[in-house]
């Protein structure tokens, strides 16, 4: 009476310790499974190791497996195999597997107009990362992003779940507004986004006045179309930070307004605690653009 769901993610790594990107990359790749609601239950990994000596490669695989195992036990999750080849950096990835109820699993095409969008952790690793890159980033900035990071999502979404969750997503790649068009375009409505409400990393504000973005924020910014033209300032910095990447992101997901309460407090007792309601749901309207900032 179970779905089986799957997901792939593979990634170069944006810091020098093997251990530590194992971990953050095995939180990225479960990231998609939590966000469905849905039980862990297998993976396979992918890694690709820079050239170097054999004791060298062989050890950096160790910890970087190791790393990535810490996440996967913490879950109850089997890696059941793998694969491994040398390359010009340091890249890892994992496919994993899971099953769900049919009628629990939580897609993108569940929000509901009257619900509040809730975000379960800040914005900022992509800027941060790239300011790292660069030499431009505080240590604190950068120690923060990669705790944030490690944070599995995995009791985030039991709360959210419980709260009476009916949409959900992780907040990876295109960013806040690019993963919010694309649950406000599954589920037919609008949403109304309180930028000032957003959670945001140590830093991440500051490397933006620097002008150091992602190489990814390019390509997300293009979906600025989606955003209402009203007052709203976008020469903020906090427009820009709405379409940085993340690397593990936090959950976002709608849920009834009477839940909503609880629900962020629940998720601050849980150790989510720059958890907060961020926006809310909206019926569709005639405009062409779906997203309101406030």
């Amino acid at each position: 009476g179970k779905v089986m769901v799957q997901s792939v993610d593979y990634f170069r790594a944006m810091i020098d310790d093997a251990y530590t990107f194992g971990r953050i990359a095995a939180n990225h790749a479960m990231g998609d499974l939590f966000a469905m609601g849905a039980e862990p239950q297998s993976a396979l990994a992918i890694a690709t190791l820079p050239y170097g000596r054999e004791a060298i490669v062989e050890d950096q695989l160790f910890q970087l497996m190791s790393g990535a195992l810490s996440i996967l036990n913490e879950c109850n999750t089997s890696l059941a195999g793998g694969h491994s080849s040398e390359g010009a950096e340091l890249a890892f990835g994992l496919t994993v597997n899971g099953i769900g109820d049919p009628d629990q699993l939580l897609t993108k095409s569940g929000m509901q107009p009257g619900q509040v969008i809730i975000l379960t952790k800040p914005l900022g690793t992509g800027t941060i990362m790239a300011a790292d890159m660069r030499a431009k980033a505080r240590g604190r900035w950068v120690h923060s992003a990669i705790d944030h990071m490690q944070l599995s999502n995995r009791i985030a979404a039991e709360v959210l779940l419980k709260a009476g969750a009916t949409s959900c997503t992780d907040i990876t790649g295109f960013g806040l507004l690019g993963h919010l068009v694309e649950m406000t375009r599954a589920s037919g409505v609008d949403a109304e986004l309180e930028t000032e409400a957003v959670p945001v990393m140590d830093g991440a504000i500051e490397c933006i006045e620097q002008g150091i973005l992602s190489s990814l924020q390019p390509q997300n910014i293009r979906l600025r179309r989606a955003v209402r033209e009203n007052d709203f300032n976008r020469e903020s910095p906090l427009f820009s930070l709405l379409f940085d990447p993340q690397t593990a992101g936090g959950l976002m997901a709608s849920l009834p307004a009477e839940n909503a309460t609880d629900c962020v407090q629940a998720l601050h007792d849980s150790g989510y605690p720059c958890s907060a309601v961020i926006g809310q749901v909206m019926s569709a309207s005639e405009e062409p653009a779906p997203i309101v900032l406030k």
